[in-house]
């Protein structure tokens, strides 16, 4: 796992939170008395889910200490706890009506053994709520792993798998452990002022953990080839801007 920078995340918060909105709102018939929302970063998709059940007690978690001293700054009325989502679940002994992650899970490995446990944290009919980039079909990580994988920098980058199944992979585990579910994909289209700005996105996601073992100065010729990338893949619109494509991938699951 990467460490985090609150700062750099929350750039671009507005567009990050939007997701954990529209998987809020498909939520629709439901009168949850608790949500746990992991990987809640700087609390953003934990406020969604206040906003959208006020009733409900809703937990945010994550591993980071730096979001979360974030988050309980910015949402001081809403409880706050550290945990590793890939340790071990069995120390919380609530249960939950919702289990929510809003862009978390793909920093995370064996997602068919990490979804039957995430289950185990809801209540008889409980649900869990996720979404995921779909990180193979987006061209900025495919222009990351290609520059990680040349001989340039080959030697110096390990560790860039990604975690993601594929669609039709999720939709053959969540038939099995779950008696009813919906999965969907959403490409948004976000308005980039400059190729800067797809870097300083990146930064605080995506980018971390090549940047990390890399020394400052690697890391900035690195962000440079990224950049020359960008620019022979990404055309800047007739106003000036850029069109960036982000695909995520959505479910929402019944447990058994």
């Amino acid at each position: 796992m990467p460490n985090w920078n609150p700062v750099q995340y929350e750039k671009f918060i507005k567009d990050r939170t939007q997701p954990a909105i529209d998987l809020a709102n498909r939520l629709e018939t439901l009168n949850p008395d608790s949500i746990l929302d992991l990987g809640c970063g700087p609390g953003n998709s934990t406020k969604v889910l206040k906003d959208r059940f006020p009733n409900a007690r809703v937990i945010g978690a994550d591993n980071s200490i730096e979001m979360l001293e974030k988050a309980k700054k910015l949402y001081s009325e809403i409880d706050f706890i550290n945990l590793d989502a890939n340790g071990d679940l069995n120390d919380i002994s609530e249960k939950f009506d919702i289990v929510f992650s809003n862009a978390c899970i793909q920093w995370l490995p064996n997602h068919r053994e990490l979804l039957p446990k995430l289950m185990t944290l809801l209540k008889p009919n409980g649900i869990l709520a996720i979404q995921i980039p779909i990180q193979r079909e987006h061209p900025v990580h495919i222009i990351i792993n290609q520059l990680a994988d040349n001989q340039k920098w080959k030697g110096k980058i390990v560790s860039r798998q990604y975690n993601n199944l594929t669609t039709e992979e999720y939709f053959d585990v969540l038939s099995h452990i779950s008696s009813d579910f919906e999965i969907w994909e959403t490409t948004y289209c976000h308005r980039m002022p400059s190729y800067e700005s797809i870097i300083e996105w990146y930064k605080g996601t995506g980018l971390r953990p090549y940047l990390e073992q890399l020394s400052e100065s690697e890391a900035n010729e690195f962000i440079d080839d990224v950049y020359i990338e960008l620019q022979q893949r990404y055309q800047v619109q007739k106003n000036g801007e850029i069109l960036f494509r982000f695909p995520r991938l959505f479910f929402i699951a019944k447990k058994i």
